[in-house]
Formats: structure tokens, sequence, C-alpha cells
């Protein structure tokens, strides 16, 4: 225990009433503006129409907040019942409050968002608004992949505020360790720890800012958004490899995940990780853009 850590910092940064204003939602708005404004400098790079920004800032940031909530709460909400069901010879002793009441989706003020989920709402966004806005403008060659090169350098930036809001919470972290940075989540919930852990929200803030050097250096120095898809794969390789990799000293995020040989961050983690290698190798077949 020698040099370990005690965390006690209080989640909320302003109390008003029984509430406040808590560093972890303050945090995911100060990211999400920073990727707003890195955005707005890469599309004046490349003479985008100036009304596409604005556009593009209110899909994304829907996408991701639905994306996010719902990923959470398909996820890993999944607790044992004693009242198991049978549906065609299947007996399913696991369920899930947010499918039997879908209304307690839009309760985000009790926490509960997923990174995995966030990328599936980005996805899903980019995909609506390239074919509903971008693709309407004959100057320009654009598509899901096109929107995602470009966004995922702000990304980068927005996850390292997340996970220092989960820092902030004292939530999403490793197992015990002898490290001397392991960190003692005294205000950790339900239960509070009394022997270091691994502090993985700081893990995954490094390997975030590396994505950001990289997906920047490669835009700026590299000129990497000529090779469609090449930032994305990159992007995705730097941010899922690692997570797939972190997740084995994670503690698991739910009981039901006790007997699965991966871990559901890991087993959403694979289909981005095969897709990175897929764009990269891609991107190199394929004549550079103009």
């Amino acid at each position: 225990m020698l040099g370990a850590i005690t965390w006690d910092v209080d989640p909320i940064l302003i109390h008003i009433g029984d509430r406040g204003i808590r560093w972890y939602g303050l945090l995911w708005a100060i990211g999400i503006y920073i990727a707003y404004r890195i955005q707005v400098k890469l599309y004046k790079n490349e003479n985008c129409p100036p009304e596409w920004i604005d556009k593009l800032f209110i899909w994304m940031v829907i996408g991701l907040i639905i994306g996010a909530r719902v990923g959470h709460c398909w996820f890993y909400e999944w607790y044992k019942t004693a009242d198991p069901i049978q549906i065609f010879g299947w007996t399913i002793d696991y369920r899930n409050p947010y499918i039997e009441n879908p209304l307690l989706l839009v309760r985000i003020w009790e926490g509960g968002l997923s990174s995995h989920g966030g990328a599936f709402g980005l996805l899903t966004a980019a995909w609506l608004l390239n074919k509903k806005v971008f693709s309407k403008e004959p100057k320009f060659h654009t598509s899901l992949v096109w929107i995602m090169d470009r966004l995922v350098v702000g990304v980068c930036v927005t996850a390292t505020l997340i996970r220092l809001g989960n820092l902030m919470n004292s939530e999403i972290y490793g197992g015990p360790t002898d490290l001397p940075w392991g960190f003692i989540f005294v205000n950790a919930k339900p239960v509070p720890e009394t022997v270091p852990c691994h502090p993985t929200q700081i893990y995954e803030m490094l390997y975030c800012i590396v994505g950001f050097v990289v997906t920047w250096i490669m835009y700026w120095k590299y000129k990497a958004y000529k090779r469609e898809g090449l930032l994305l794969g990159v992007f995705l390789e730097i941010i899922f490899f690692t997570r797939f990799m972190l997740e084995f000293i994670k503690k698991e995020q739910g009981a039901f995940e006790e007997n699965f040989f991966l871990n559901m961050g890991q087993m959403l983690s694979l289909p981005f990780i095969i897709w990175g290698v897929y764009l990269i190798i891609r991107a190199y077949k394929r004549p550079a853009l103009p």
C-alpha cells in the first residue's frame, strides 16, 4: 500500500439543494464544446460550407447522448431475477428495467452513459446527416466515413474529459493493485474501496490523449484526410484495441458478466477493431482524394 493515493473527491462541484452541478456533466459539456471548435477549424481548412458546422454539431450531440444512454441501459443494466421466464424453451433469468419501463431512459441525471453506445449513436447520426444534408452538396465527396475521419480528432478530446469525469465520480476503475499509483476510491458506489485499485480512468485518458495527438498530426502534417477512412481506422485501433486490453484489469460493470469469456466492453470493442483494420488497408489501396 506504500504510495497509494486516497481518492476522496466530491463528485459534485457546486451543491444546489439536494442536487448540484457535477464534475461529470461539466466535463461532458466542455468536451463537446472543444470538439465543436476543432471541427470548425478542420472544416474551414477544407473550405466546407459554413452551415455544415451547426448542422453537424446538432446531429452529433443528439446522436452521442441518445446512443450513450440507450447503449448503457441495453448493454449493462441486466440483473438476475428470482422469477425467470420461458421463451421458446429458453430459460431467461436476467431482466432489464429499461426494457420493462422505457420511460426510465430519459432519467439521464441518475447516471449511466456508455462509450460504445455513444460510438453507435455518432455513427448513426453521421450516416443520417450525410444522407440528408452533406451529400446534397455536389462540390464535395462525402460519406459516413468522410464525416467520421474529421470527427474523431475532436472525439479524442471529449473522451479524455469524460474519463476524467469518471475519475471524479470514482467509477469504472480497475481491480486491486500493488503498484504505487493505486487509488483507494473511498467514495465508490455501492461499497467504498479499502484497498488500492488500478485508476483505469487515467489509463484511458492517456490513450485518448495519444489518439488526439496522432490524429491531429496525421491530419495537418501528413494530410491523412485525403485517404478516406485512414484517420477513422487509426482512431479505432488506438481507442478500442487499447480498451479491449484494458478490460482485463477493470472491474466488471454487471454481475451478468461473471461467466463471460470476454466481458461486454471487449465484445463491443471487437467489431470496431476489425473495422479499423479494414479501413486502414482500404485507405492505402484506394487513390487519395483530390
